[in-house]
């Protein structure tokens, strides 16, 4: 406050005394607030019932998957050699480049899966192996997560990549795992978990949300639904995803 406010400040404080003062300021502030307070309007938001309960899948495709693959083409340079890819190859495929040998992992025996495993305890993926590992929305299913990240670093070549993501503020109404949601994240818990693994200065975690996003996500409202413009404005206090980028030491 400059020095010309302060003494305006101080004389209408004297001439109307302090309590009159901040009771004036107060109703200042509640008459300008916008929306005004009790004024909001909710609309199809107003129900204790939720757009969809299935990440907008019935809508079109979850909001998370914006940030998602957003992360991943940014990071399409790291996705090379040797890359290992838990649940699926979507990701390999779709933004690989150079890729010499693409694996999966997964934790049931499904086709094409070159490992069937659980990452707290799977000796049969070899040390030293992955130029890169590819770990999306799959760590808040692991209760161990420790032991998981434990098994990324250890099949990682010397300055390999792993490339993850895991959910801050979400719905945990997965139809086929909402029984194993064990844990959502922060960005301080993300950066702890491979901090103390990968070494703190290995580790970049990037925050993707805004209050907006994260309502709209917490709704089951779907990407296409909603903006970039909207999208893109980055929140710390609203995570929807955290993505980090965990480097393995030469």
């Amino acid at each position: 406050m400059s020095t010309l406010q302060e003494k305006r400040t101080a004389l209408v404080k004297g001439a109307l005394g302090e309590d009159r003062y901040h009771r004036l300021i107060s109703r200042y502030v509640r008459a300008t607030q916008r929306p005004r307070i009790g004024g909001i309007d909710f609309g199809d938001l107003a129900s204790t019932e939720p757009v969809c309960r299935e990440f907008g899948n019935d809508r079109g495709r979850p909001l998370d998957r914006y940030y998602i693959e957003n992360f991943m083409e940014r990071s399409a340079p790291l996705i090379t050699g040797r890359v290992l890819e838990v649940g699926e190859r979507l990701y390999t495929e779709k933004y690989g480049q150079g890729v010499e040998q693409s694996d999966m992992c997964n934790y049931f025996d499904i086709p094409d899966a070159t490992y069937v495993a659980d990452l707290t305890d799977a000796p049969q993926i070899p040390d030293d192996t992955y130029d890169c590992v590819i770990i999306t929305q799959t760590m808040q299913f692991i209760y161990d997560v420790q032991a998981a990240t434990a098994t990324l670093r250890r099949i990682l070549k010397p300055g390999g990549v792993v490339l993850c993501t895991v959910p801050g503020l979400s719905q945990i109404g997965d139809p086929r795992w909402a029984a194993q949601w064990y844990w959502n994240f922060t960005q301080c818990s993300a950066e702890r978990l491979f901090g103390d693994e990968f070494g703190p200065d290995q580790v970049s975690v990037d925050v993707h949300g805004n209050v907006f996003a994260a309502t709209a996500f917490l709704q089951g409202v779907a990407w296409e639904e909603t903006s970039p413009a909207d999208l893109d404005v980055v929140d710390p206090e609203y995570p929807v995803i955290l993505a980090v980028r965990a480097t393995k030491k030469p």
